[in-house]
């Protein structure tokens, strides 16, 4: 017997998760209500981390990644370091539906193919998003440290803005959502503007597969947020989707991977977050720091359940 439709998601997915489960609700399939959810997440300019009004690299220009995987071919499409287009989820699942040889595309030829496939153009960089950058780069900034992309003066304040400045206070990082249909296909997404203030052209893990993202019908899904490089170094969700095959119970599987970033000596360091769901229908979340949380809606519910992720 198949589990009932149920859909999930990192922290501040509250506002896509019920877009999605009225696609699930409808027998509609995965992946669309991925998409849906997450497009959502992508439109809400209060959210920082993703999509329109996300936070810009160092040289003031937002840069999205995202991606989206089906369990049941393990087929993935994925952009990186994308400008200019407001919903990168869709065009990561066109890259999967429409250009089958490929499953990454980045920068400029990921851009000429949104553009090919006719989705809009948008200013991404909000009021809100500006202000905060041009907050951010005072304290550090004296005559020419951010001049032109060729200047050595602009390389060393962006490495310098790198290390020096922390997330916001409150929920930050990457928008997973992870969604399981009446047929059984598991699908997951994952959206993001990366870490504020990045060095230009950097990619964490959200596009990579095994990395920021995996999904196995056979065995589950995981998506990681927070500290990206952690889980690269790490191949978190490909870690956590392997010890739900071997057995492992959700919560414990997440807990792993957690465990395992944190041997890692990182002088950037930052929470590192990783949610999974089983094809049976169970979740599970951990965090590297406590408060953490993740949403979940059934098809039975009446509203999303905040869920508190583990602390190792």
């Amino acid at each position: 017997m198949r589990a009932a439709p149920i859909i999930i998601g990192s922290a501040r997915t509250e506002v896509g998760l019920p877009a999605g489960m009225a696609i699930l609700r409808a027998g509609g399939a995965a992946i669309d209500a991925v998409e849906a959810a997450v497009r959502c997440c992508e439109d809400n300019e209060d959210d920082h981390y993703v999509g329109t009004g996300g936070l810009p690299n160092a040289r003031g220009e937002v840069e999205l990644d995202a991606a989206v995987m089906v369990g049941s071919t393990r087929h993935l499409g994925a952009v990186a370091a994308l400008k200019g287009f407001p919903h990168p989820i869709s065009v990561a699942r066109a890259v999967m539906d429409r250009l089958p040889q490929h499953c990454l595309l980045v920068g400029d030829g990921a851009a000429t193919f949104a553009d090919e496939q006719g989705f809009e153009r948008a200013e991404l960089l909000t009021d809100e998003a500006a202000r905060l950058y041009r907050e951010a780069l005072e304290p550090a900034a004296g005559a020419g440290s951010v001049g032109t992309p060729e200047s050595d003066a602009y390389r060393t304040a962006a490495r310098e803005l790198v290390a020096r400045l922390a997330p916001h206070d409150g929920a930050w990082g990457t928008v997973n959502v992870l969604a399981l249909d009446e047929g059984g296909e598991m699908v997951a997404g994952v959206s993001t503007s990366g870490f504020p203030w990045k060095y230009p052209g950097r990619v964490g893990d959200s596009p990579l597969p095994g990395a920021g993202i995996y999904c196995d019908s056979r065995h589950g899904a995981a998506a990681c947020t927070g500290r990206g490089e952690m889980a690269m170094r790490v191949v978190g969700a490909r870690l956590v989707v392997d010890a739900l095959a071997a057995g492992v119970a959700p919560v414990d599987a997440c807990r792993r991977m957690v465990l395992e970033a944190a041997t890692l000596d990182d002088p950037f360091s930052s929470d590192v977050r990783v949610l999974c769901l089983t094809p049976d229908g169970r979740h599970g979340g951990a965090a590297r720091r406590p408060g953490a949380t993740y949403g979940v809606l059934t098809a039975a519910s009446d509203a999303v359940e905040l869920v508190e992720a583990a602390v190792p």
